[in-house]
């Protein structure tokens, strides 16, 4: 089933939304990420949790907070953001986190990566964090030699799933470059998730006859461009 999926970024221990990932260019802040997730548990299946502090700083930071918010969400939680190392993919697992996301560490830990992905079959969720067409690492701030397919391929053999986030349009709330989404999805039987630039309902049913699994959605359910009421008859 196609999943809608809402973003719950932690910075500074608030639930934001930065424009094109940029540290210091924060769209919306609230001030409990927890009431954030609960709300959401009333109409989502499936929470996307980042960590940005983490991402921005190298090493998870809100764990504590995401525990409380598995505590208090029924459905599916992948989490990301600043993931570097074994122990805090084994250590989220461990309290039920249902897909751990790779991004920096999928490219620069590779063979690490691969393990964790045949130790936990479905467990792993590989970034495909694009600027330009670059996989980008590192909180988006370094570009690397990989291009999304590239990156996948490498991975086309093991039991992960993908998420593609074009960095170009992320944030923007101006739409997405279908192209693009296509493209990858035509190149791997693993699942995708995509996210970045989503803005209308179309933009979301675009995106499912791609083929893709599901959409993460922040800014724009945020501000309210888009409602997820109005999207959840897509997931049939």
């Amino acid at each position: 089933m196609f999943k809608i999926i809402p973003a719950v970024d932690l910075k500074d221990g608030k639930c934001v939304q930065l424009r094109q990932g940029k540290e210091d260019d924060v769209i919306i802040a609230l001030d409990n990420p927890v009431e954030v997730a609960r709300m959401w548990g009333g109409k989502s299946k499936v929470l996307h949790i980042i960590d940005l502090s983490g991402a921005f700083g190298g090493k998870l930071v809100h764990e504590d907070i995401i525990a409380e918010i598995r505590e208090n969400f029924s459905g599916e939680i992948q989490v990301g953001g600043g993931i570097r190392s074994r122990e805090p993919i084994e250590r989220l697992i461990s309290i039920g986190i249902d897909r751990v996301i790779a991004g920096t560490m999928a490219v620069e830990r590779m063979n690490e990566v691969k393990e964790l992905a045949g130790k936990y079959p479905g467990k792993i969720m590989v970034a495909l964090d694009a600027r330009e067409d670059r996989v980008v690492v590192r909180g988006w701030s370094e570009k690397t030699a990989f291009s999304p397919q590239s990156l996948a391929k490498e991975y086309e053999d093991f039991d992960v799933s993908f998420l593609y986030t074009n960095v170009d349009v992320e944030g923007l709330m101006k739409g997405i470059v279908l192209e693009k989404i296509q493209n990858l999805v035509n190149l791997t039987v693993n699942p995708v998730y995509v996210a970045g630039g989503i803005t209308t309902k179309d933009d979301v049913r675009n995106i499912k006859n791609s083929g893709a699994v599901g959409v993460i959605i922040g800014s724009a359910l945020y501000t309210g461009k888009v409602k997820f009421d109005e999207l959840i008859e897509l997931e049939e």
